[in-house]
């Protein structure tokens, strides 16, 4: 792989299952993926899960899967399901309702 190729930015919609709602997860994830440089969004879905969008670089976003499979304390994460997504430019990363 060339050099320029591991900075260009790729997107991931992430489907996180488990204790992950009321436990903090989402503060969670915008704290980890403000601290990698990505930007995006995370949402509780009414199905009980947590969706991520994020777009960044190959590493923060491999370093991201990594913490969204762990969680928070509180939590009890039991899968997290990962999923190429069109990149969406976004000026940061937050919390939508």
């Amino acid at each position: 792989m060339c050099y320029h190729a591991a900075l260009k930015p790729i997107a991931r919609r992430y489907f996180v299952r488990g204790v992950v709602q009321g436990v903090g997860f989402r503060y969670y994830v915008q704290r980890h993926a403000s601290e990698l440089g990505i930007r995006g969004y995370t949402r509780n879905l009414e199905d009980g899960r947590v969706e991520v969008y994020a777009t960044g670089s190959p590493r923060a976003m491999a370093e991201l899967e990594g913490l969204l499979a762990k969680g928070p304390m509180r939590s009890s994460v039991r899968g997290v399901e990962a999923v190429e997504a069109a990149l969406v430019e976004y000026k940061s990363f937050r919390i939508e309702r």
